[in-house]
């Protein structure tokens, strides 16, 4: 893996160079942390946008519309597609890229489809250093498009600048929207398949769970829109409106507290997975004793974490 070769070829716009840096970098190659390194003064340019909701909802054909929406207005496009890991590859299925195979031919957009590999929030863990990626490859949008598994969707919200909230009529998902935490991270919520039975319906009782939330004048509003992207219709006032939430973010000096609060939180996630390698190895003699002692309840799964982080305390003189 030649970094240098890399790199230069991110910051030229070698979508060879863009593609063989994200494989590493789900591969967990060591010289990722370089290249990320590296990459990471060119970047903070991008508008990122998440894309979230329940299973169905139809995310992908409206992502898919989206971005020739984004292509219309002159944009360049990236796309990170989380999808469900494949239990016999660890891959990704790939589902939603076959179904925005329609965008692949624009040399313009640039789609990436990434496994989840097991971990929570809906997100791969190598997502964060994917948007980064394409960020600095020069995109004006990235659009990250989450499994929609429930609960842990709202990981997206520590990620994106912008966050869309896909529902559907008919499935009852404006209650599992506040389930799922799903209600208090949208900056949009929008009633994809529009055509079907029940969609002014939704939109009324999720205006209405909006209209209970208490917010400062200055506040930005949460819009309910409707669309529908098999029949392409919406798609104009979503993407107006997703280009005025952004306009709002700049304006109201929000956006720099976003980008910062991506970065602790990404910062924080790899303290973690540092600190969790470094403390504990299972190769390690009295770090198997922990195990067979934690196996055979001698201790239990609290005094077992104690006793690791007890080697790093320092007394206070």
């Amino acid at each position: 893996m030649n970094i240098e070769e890399l790199y230069k070829g991110i910051l030229e716009g070698n979508r060879r160079a863009l593609a063989k840096s994200i494989s590493a970098i789900e591969d967990q190659h060591p010289k990722c942390e370089e290249l990320m390194s590296r990459v990471y003064k060119h970047t903070g340019r991008a508008h990122i946008i998440g894309v979230t909701g329940p299973p169905g909802a139809g995310k992908s054909t409206l992502v898919d519309k989206m971005a020739k929406e984004f292509r219309d207005r002159g944009r360049t496009i990236g796309i990170v597609a989380v999808d469900p890991t494949s239990p016999f590859t660890g891959g990704a299925i790939l589902g939603d890229r076959i179904r925005m195979s329609g965008l692949s031919t624009d040399k313009h957009i640039f789609i990436r489809s990434m496994g989840t590999r097991g971990h929570l929030g809906g997100l791969a863990r190598a997502t964060s250093d994917v948007i980064r990626l394409m960020d600095a490859f020069g995109k004006d949008v990235v659009i990250v498009e989450t499994v929609g598994a429930g609960q842990s969707e709202v990981d997206i919200v520590e990620n994106a600048h912008t966050t869309v909230v896909v529902e559907m009529p008919g499935l009852g998902d404006d209650i599992q929207a506040i389930k799922a935490g799903l209600f208090e991270i949208a900056n949009i919520f929008v009633i994809n398949k529009s055509d079907m039975e029940g969609c002014d319906r939704s939109v009324r009782e999720i205006q209405i769970m909006l209209e209970m939330s208490p917010k400062s004048p200055d506040e930005w509003e949460v819009p309910v829109l409707k669309a529908s992207a098999r029949d392409n219709t919406g798609i104009k006032e979503l993407t107006d409106t997703i280009d005025r939430h952004y306009e709002y973010l700049k304006q109201n000096n929000l956006l720099e507290e976003l980008k910062y609060k991506s970065l602790k939180y990404n910062f924080q996630e790899i303290l973690k997975e540092k600190l969790m390698d470094f403390s504990f190895d299972e190769s390690r003699k009295e770090d198997q004793n922990i195990l067979k002692s934690l196996k055979s309840g001698k201790i239990d799964p609290y005094t077992a974490a104690e006793n690791v982080i007890s080697r790093f305390k320092v007394e206070k003189k």
